[in-house]
């Protein structure tokens, strides 16, 4: 379990979604064998210890503390230790700071190898019944607003299926902006997934914002969402802004400074549609 000159190997090691049993005996093996497992959150994990009695060493490594644990990981694998990284879900390195670990192994020598296993991106894919040929992963959308639409606007361009992290909390407004900007296209939501109660729902973007708005959820949630279709009103144009619906393109100009009364009357005017109507759709959706 050495790689070349007396280093150590880092292992990605993929855990549980939801489900405990859904972990290969690989990983079970190298989390019992390595010298130290660098976990997201030692807590979290230590109950994954305790179901399989492993009692490896543990460290944490995350968001917060990622620069100074960092170096302190890499330097463990130039003396010749093994360690294992694991995420609180799935597979690290996925929208987390296990990325930048592997980087800064990879730039010591160190080798890298991957224990594939749970992934919930894939997992909400595969259940979703959209396409599957093709598909772009996007993470979690930006939270800052300007940015947020800027992505929203590329991907109302976008022919692959879509796949989305969110947290409950923002899900009902995401969905609702998901569907200014890309149009009521196919969604499914899968959240708790391998869990007791597994849940996954499919429907419009619209649907499901009226289906969650009043519900309080837990947990991180996928969202697997329908490409622009081939020959739709979403296809590729040279301005961004006209991907965009009448009312997402008024927020938009608002997010750059123009004046709501301005923005409505701008937007009125390239769209061909009464201002008064296009007011009363946006106070209504505020």
């Amino acid at each position: 379990m050495q790689s070349d000159e007396g280093k150590g190997v880092l292992y990605l090691c993929a855990t549980p979604i939801g489900n405990l049993e859904d972990i290969t005996l690989r990983a079970l093996k190298v989390l019992r064998e390595v010298d130290l497992v660098a976990a997201e959150d030692t807590r979290h994990t230590r109950k994954l210890f305790s179901h399989y009695g492993i009692h490896t060493a543990l460290t944490s490594y995350h968001e917060h503390n990622r620069q100074s644990k960092g170096k302190y990981i890499v330097e463990q694998l130039a003396r010749g230790q093994n360690v294992a990284l694991v995420s609180d879900a799935g597979t690290p390195g996925v929208s987390d700071p296990g990325e930048e670990l592997v980087k800064e192994a990879l730039e010591r020598g160190i080798r890298v190898t991957p224990i594939p296993g749970s992934s919930a991106l894939l997992a909400a894919l595969t259940v979703s019944g959209l396409p599957l040929a093709r598909f772009v992963f996007e993470g979690f959308l930006p939270a800052k607003n300007k940015e947020r639409r800027r992505r929203m606007t590329e991907l109302a361009r976008e022919f692959r299926t879509i796949v989305l992290y969110e947290s409950p909390h923002r899900l009902p407004k995401t969905l609702g902006e998901l569907a200014d900007t890309l149009g009521d296209r196919r969604v499914c939501v899968a959240r708790e997934l391998t869990k007791l109660y597994e849940d996954v729902q499919r429907g419009t973007l619209k649907q499901m914002q009226e289906k969650f708005d009043s519900q309080s959820l837990r947990g991180e949630l996928v969202l697997v969402i329908e490409g622009c279709p081939a020959g739709g009103e979403q296809e590729p144009v040279m301005d961004g802004s006209l991907a965009l619906s009448p009312e997402a393109y008024v927020r938009l100009l608002q997010e750059e400074g123009v004046p709501p009364s301005k923005a409505i009357k701008i937007v009125a005017r390239l769209r061909n549609i009464p201002r008064r109507e296009l007011y009363n759709k946006i106070n209504k959706t505020t």
